[in-house]
């Protein structure tokens, strides 16, 4: 474990501590520290911005009920990772027609100037290309896919995913770089088909 990753479970531990003696505030910096992480978490179940967003509010506020039965409070990230997704399973259970009518994520996201520079085709052809990231990550073991999602979509450091997932920081770098390979292998084959049938495709008249 390193010194890095020890002061941080550390740290958690101390705020469990004040959270459990009645600060409120404890638990705000709680929040502030993980909720990227649940937030990706709930984005990986649910795949909508809302939905996510409702998702992760309800986790942090079962965790808040449940910390008087955290029996380590160093293990808080782990605690609340197992919080996250049962969270998130009871979640989608109840609100699979709200789902079903939902548009995935990157349909729903605002345009910018540099959407309205690509214009209309360059927009579809990234819209394609994240369709095809998606259906590549979705495609991977079920142990490689939220540290992608919490490395990739919310940018957490290998220190940060070991806290909150449990597993160590050179666990974290084998799982990551297996999964880049795979991603690589399944994205370099998704183009050499797209090639292939544009090179069937008939000429427009």
């Amino acid at each position: 474990m390193s010194w890095g990753r020890n002061n941080r479970l550390q740290d958690d531990a101390q705020l469990v501590f004040r959270c459990l003696e009645g600060d409120t505030d404890a638990y705000g910096e709680l929040v502030e520290r993980y909720q990227g992480a649940v937030y990706a978490t709930a984005y990986y179940y649910a795949g909508r911005y809302g939905a996510a967003e409702d998702i992760a509010q309800e986790a942090f506020m079962a965790a808040y009920r449940s910390l008087p039965w955290l029996k380590e409070a160093a293990k808080f990230g782990p605690w609340l990772k197992a919080i996250a997704c049962r969270t998130a399973a009871n979640w989608l259970r109840k609100n699979a027609r709200r789902i079903a009518a939902e548009t995935p994520l990157p349909y729903r996201r605002t345009a910018n100037m540099a959407d309205l520079r690509l214009g209309p085709r360059g927009n579809l052809e990234r819209s394609e290309r994240f369709d095809r990231i998606q259906t590549a990550i979705d495609a991977l073991p079920e142990r490689y896919r939220l540290p992608v999602v919490l490395r990739y979509l919310q940018e957490l450091s290998y220190e940060e995913i070991s806290v909150f997932t449990g597993e160590s920081r050179d666990e974290i770098r084998g799982i990551l770089q297996r999964a880049g390979q795979q991603l690589r292998e399944a994205l370099a084959n998704a183009d050499e088909e797209d090639e292939g049938t544009a090179a069937w495709r008939p000429a427009n008249k």
